[in-house]
């Protein structure tokens, strides 16, 4: 078997993407609202995962605050 497998990563492209290219921003900025926090999930083939999430600090864009979790799935 073969992974990540092109015939699952395929479906619901034509559905998804278009509304992800719409909306989806890695950083939003303007007057009064924005990207405030950043999470990334990273999960291996053996189930262990890494939860980053990166959170602004009192409405500041200089200042940001970094935490990671590790843990592994019960199988």
């Amino acid at each position: 078997s073969q992974l990540p497998d092109p015939a699952i990563e395929d479906q619901g492209k034509d559905y998804v993407r278009p509304i992800l290219n719409k909306y989806a921003a890695l950083c939003v900025r303007c007057p009064n609202y924005g990207t405030r926090t950043n999470t990334v999930v990273l999960i291996d083939s053996e189930g262990h995962v890494t939860f980053t999430e990166r959170n602004m600090i009192n409405a500041d864009v200089n200042q940001w605050k970094t935490s990671t979790y590790e843990f592994k799935l019960h199988s």
